[in-house]
């Protein structure tokens, strides 16, 4: 692929042609950013590329495997010469149901994503940034990280692992110029939720009495706090989770 000459800073963003991803993939590209798009899903990832412009690329990429995500790193950095973002938001439905009910092979696969996949982006982007001197890391994490959710058992120890992981990287690589943060959502009106809502497993007033602002958040929300923390506006923020909830942890009444 021919290197771009360009000046924009590079972003790239796994899982990010859909849901809260792609979201994040228009924010960026609205702040000036070139977009690379890493998703399993080609297809929707180029066509994702191709709306937000011919600076812009999509990468087809398993985040569990090494060799997928070193060769879409090597590639992206030989287009654009450089990354000063990278978004770890891909993942993988979790199985719902009782403890005793859940298996350990879908347990496995949803830390693979979450969190081996987290790690492995992290560690092969982060190379490059140590060349640079500078980069920002962002992962997503979630209030099932820091809130006991019944029957979301995988979900939630992946969370809290890339909660844990952001402050432990951002200790170690700080003196490098590089900054990792996480963003921790709460509950976002996605596509999926609209049809979970639809199909009556979500209940969405439940949801919004919960939370103190009363509604559900939209992914552009996410999106801009997920541009701020990889932004120079957080230049001095590193090893912290933000949470993006509308006060749905901090409410503790019953």
């Amino acid at each position: 692929m021919r290197a771009v000459k360009q000046k924009k800073p590079v972003v790239v963003i796994s899982g990010g042609a859909q849901g809260i991803g792609w979201a994040t993939a228009q924010c960026f590209a609205q702040h000036g950013y070139c977009v690379a798009i890493l998703d399993k899903e080609y297809d929707l990832a180029v066509q994702r590329a191709n709306e937000l412009g011919s600076e812009h690329s999509a990468y087809e990429v398993d985040v569990t495997s090494e060799d997928s995500v070193t060769l879409a790193v090597e590639a992206i950095v030989q287009r654009y010469q450089s990354i000063a973002c990278l978004v770890n938001n891909a993942g993988v439905g979790e199985q719902p149901g009782k403890t005793l009910e859940q298996k350990l092979s879908a347990f496995e696969v949803i830390l693979a994503t979450h969190l081996s996949g987290g790690f492995l982006l992290s560690r092969i982007v982060a190379k490059q940034m140590q060349r640079q001197g500078k980069g920002a890391v962002v992962n997503l994490s979630s209030i099932a990280a820091f809130a006991g959710i019944p029957a979301r058992n995988a979900y939630a120890a992946a969370k809290a692992g890339l909660s844990a992981m952001t402050r432990s990287m951002a200790c170690e690589w700080g003196e490098l110029g590089i900054r990792v943060n996480a963003i921790a959502p709460g509950y976002v009106y996605t596509g999926l939720v609209k049809k979970l809502e639809q199909q009556g497993k979500v209940d969405v007033k439940a949801i919004q009495a919960r939370t103190p602002l009363r509604r559900l958040a939209q992914p552009e929300e996410i999106a801009e706090a997920i541009v701020f923390l990889a932004s120079d506006k957080a230049s001095f923020i590193t090893g912290t989770t933000l949470m993006v909830d509308g006060g749905w942890l901090a409410n503790g009444a019953a």
